[in-house]
């Protein structure tokens, strides 16, 4: 049943999902490969000073601010590459087995 501009829920079977573990496990260890990278070229461009790598909460040398930034930032560029990584999984998945792994 769809409602609005939402398609229909894809349900994917127990053997799908079970198939698609190791494609998963695959993607999550690329996509944080990617979001490191992603976010050392993002904060090198944006960091006070162009640091080159980002603050760790324990060096006393930089402001709690920065930090806490720093963290956000690299919380949303993990998040976004995430998702964006497993979706495409997901659907590569699909397109070769006929069956959506997720739900």
């Amino acid at each position: 049943m769809t409602t609005g501009d939402h398609p229909p829920e894809k349900n994917g079977s127990k053997s799908a999902k079970i198939l698609y573990r190791p494609v998963g496990i695959v993607s999550s260890i690329v996509g944080g490969l990617v979001a490191g990278q992603v976010f050392k070229q993002i904060y090198k461009r944006v960091s006070p000073g162009h640091r080159k790598d980002a603050p760790t909460p324990l060096q006393s040398e930089y402001p709690l601010k920065e930090i806490v930034l720093a963290a956000l930032l690299q919380g949303a560029v993990y998040a976004v590459v995430k998702a964006l990584i497993d979706r495409g999984g997901a659907r590569a998945f699909e397109r070769w087995t006929g069956e959506w792994p997720g739900d």
